[in-house]
């Protein structure tokens, strides 16, 4: 095969990718829609949660689990015109949804994709509006019911999917709640363990963003054959992932991800770079964990003790032994290309 046609064969796979996530936010937006238009007749308070789903799911997430679980779909020969295959990879975007507003619940997070956080919306209209009870309650308790709301419809939505996914499904959904437990349990004990925040990363964001949709989706194509070069680009690929969000709440712009800066040192998250960071110097544990003290100061010292540079290698390296376990998987050469850019794409993110 000619350069020129590897390339349009890898430019076609792309657009095929592309084209089928214009569909899954489609499938997204006319799901909502009906599910409003249905309760909209009932009251005007049973819209509520609906609306919060449907205002996250308009506000432009990056859609990566559905798009390492369509990939991974059409890497194994599935069907691009199946309509199941939209309703899995709409049913992963509904599972991330509900878990990124728990998450800010957990996490104190005061925004998301730009926004105010559900929970922080809620909280303030019922401030505003004089209502009884205690506000913040009153936020969190929307916000854990709208969370739960989108994890209902996304059972539904994958109840049509291909049957092969459904095993893959139910250990993702498992494991990113167990990993969630893992991860607030391990911010509260706040020991310096690299081999628990390293666990932690892999079952709460690795596997549950990259690793599991790409198994899912190429289990919805009947090929299980994959599964073991697929979960090994995965896993690697996933951890460098979350390095690159570690890095991106440490050092990165408010404006660009769309969420609180500084949210790991303020919850303190045992996260992989903080992790190594105290084991060169203790005194930033007493930085994020005595009050008094800003998170640049906290910048600085991490910068001081050379790790964020030293995340950046294990990135790169993560990155390539992901690729490299796909080297001798049965994949045609522009699915081994677009799982490669994907990867490199993800590492190196900047939101």
């Amino acid at each position: 095969m000619t350069r020129r046609a590897a390339t349009d064969q890898a430019t076609s796979a792309r657009r095929t990718v592309e084209d089928l996530l214009q569909r899954v936010q489609h499938r997204l937006t006319s799901f909502l829609a009906a599910e409003r238009a249905h309760y909209a007749e009932v009251h005007e308070h049973a819209v509520v949660a609906i609306d919060a789903l449907a205002d996250l799911a308009a506000a432009g997430g990056k859609l990566l689990r559905p798009a390492f679980c369509l990939t991974g779909y059409l890497a194994a020969g599935g069907d691009p015109a199946e309509p199941g295959i939209v309703d899995a990879a709409a049913a992963l975007e509904l599972l991330h949804i509900s878990a990124l507003v728990h998450d800010d619940v957990l996490d104190d997070s005061r925004t998301r994709r730009g926004k105010p956080a559900v929970h922080v919306l809620h909280t303030t209209l019922h401030r505003t509006r004089g209502w009884q009870g205690e506000s913040r309650r009153f936020g969190e308790g929307v916000a854990l019911l709208v969370g739960d709301l989108a994890l209902v419809y996304s059972d539904e939505l994958m109840a049509g999917a291909p049957r092969g996914a459904f095993a893959e499904w139910h250990r993702l959904r498992s494991e990113v709640m167990i990993g969630q437990y893992m991860d607030v349990a391990a911010a509260a004990e706040f020991s310096v363990d690299p081999d628990l925040s390293r666990l932690i990363a892999l079952i709460k964001s690795g596997r549950y963003t990259i690793h599991r949709p790409l198994v899912l989706g190429a289990s919805a194509a009947g090929r299980t054959d994959l599964a073991g070069a697929l979960a090994h680009y995965g896993e690697a690929v996933g951890e460098a992932f979350q390095l690159r969000d570690d890095l991106l709440d440490a050092f990165g712009d408010a404006a660009r991800t769309g969420k609180t800066a500084g949210l790991d040192f303020s919850q303190h998250k045992m996260t992989l770079l903080l992790g190594w960071a105290m084991q060169r110097d203790s005194r930033i544990h007493d930085l994020i964990t005595e009050p008094g003290h800003t998170p640049d100061e906290i910048r600085a010292r991490l910068l001081d003790t050379g790790v964020p540079a030293d995340v950046e290698q294990h990135i790169a390296h993560l990155v390539d032994q992901g690729c490299a376990a796909l080297a001798d998987a049965p994949l045609e050469p522009q699915w081994r290309a677009q799982l490669t850019d994907m990867a490199l794409r993800v590492a190196y993110r900047d939101k």
